[in-house]
């Protein structure tokens, strides 16, 4: 299967997942989850709102938990290089027929709102308020000590519509999954897409959707994230553990996915590589299990059918429907 070449000159410039913004019921125990297991930092809070980065972030947040009756993602983030990006941004969307609005957003710069060609919220921000890096304060670590966030998993309906809204904004892939029906046709099941050099700060997966699947922060190394377990099950927590500790095939990454108070799922992980130099992506067939596990049992039926949903928009069904490689279906066939 041949994928478009990449886009080496972008309309604008895209560096970097930025943000996800959450809604929650209680903000008290979504802040207790996110400082006292992931280990985020607070940097400004209400009555109503929570802004956190992580560890290594200068950046004002990579998180916003806004206080709501329905836990849903409003919005996902990325940052652009300069404020020039984001009027380059505008008549982008707007040569491409997509409504793009420049709206003012607390403790961000000039701020861009689009809707992608699969339905999911987005903006893109040039600039927030600088706060100190706190990788070094050891003697603060709480939890994961999560360093910052790194990317998104998409459940998409349509793959191919999400690869070509956003491949030509200059978005590379790095790995991706196929399968071939009877006909011979070749089928796209997802794309890991990056901008700042590592496999991934996008990805798109074949499912119900637009929904948020994941957002992932990055740890240092294996022990923490092995931490992290301990520390939720300390924190009596341990039951939000879903998935892991285990390694992908694709990234390559070790890995485990926690739920937050109101099911919001995130991953926490480490180890993956550079992906800057130009090369082809990697392909994975639908059929080798390798792809999602490298050892240990595969996820329950809920990892592959549960998701955030995005605001103001009703997730549909996919093109493309297979049944998963459920944890569930293994113990029935072992």
């Amino acid at each position: 299967m041949h994928l478009p070449d990449p886009v080496l000159n972008p309309p604008f410039n895209v560096t970097r997942a930025s943000h996800t913004v959450l809604t929650v019921r209680d903000l008290a125990a979504s802040k207790a989850f996110y400082t006292d297991l992931v280990g985020l930092v607070v940097s400004d809070e209400d009555a109503n709102t929570l802004w956190l980065r992580g560890r290594e972030e200068n950046c004002h947040h990579s998180l916003v938990l806004v206080k709501g009756e329905v836990p849903d993602c409003p919005r996902i983030g990325f940052r652009v290089l300069t404020d020039d990006d984001i009027l380059k941004a505008k008549d982008h969307f707007d040569s491409i027929g997509v409504a793009a609005k420049l709206v003012d957003v607390a403790y961000q710069g000039k701020t861009l709102q689009v809707t992608d060609a699969i339905g999911m919220p987005v903006e893109f921000t040039s600039s927030m308020p600088l706060r100190d890096r706190m990788f070094m304060a050891y003697d603060r670590y709480h939890g994961a000590a999560a360093q910052r966030l790194d990317h998104w998993q998409i459940q998409a309906q349509d793959v191919w519509k999400a690869f070509r809204f956003w491949q030509p904004l200059g978005f590379r892939t790095s790995e991706y999954t196929y399968s071939e029906n009877s006909s011979e046709q070749v089928n796209l099941w997802g794309v890991w897409m990056q901008r700042k050099g590592n496999p991934h700060d996008l990805v798109f997966t074949n499912g119900l959707g637009p929904r948020l699947h994941h957002f992932a922060y990055l740890l240092r190394d294996a022990h923490d994230l092995v931490h992290a377990c301990d520390v939720a099950g300390s924190l009596g927590l341990g039951r939000r553990l879903e998935r892991g500790p285990g390694r992908h095939g694709i990234s390559g990454a070790m890995f485990c996915y926690f739920r937050d108070p109101d099911g919001h799922r995130i991953e926490l992980f480490n180890t993956h590589y550079q992906h800057i130099d130009l090369e082809p992506p990697v392909a994975w067939s639908l059929s080798d299990p390798r792809r999602a596990d490298q050892w240990g049992l595969p996820a329950q039926a809920k990892w592959f059918n549960e998701a955030t949903s995005f605001a103001g928009t009703d997730p549909v069904q996919p093109l493309l429907s297979i049944e998963p490689p459920t944890l569930e279906r293994f113990l029935e066939n072992a």
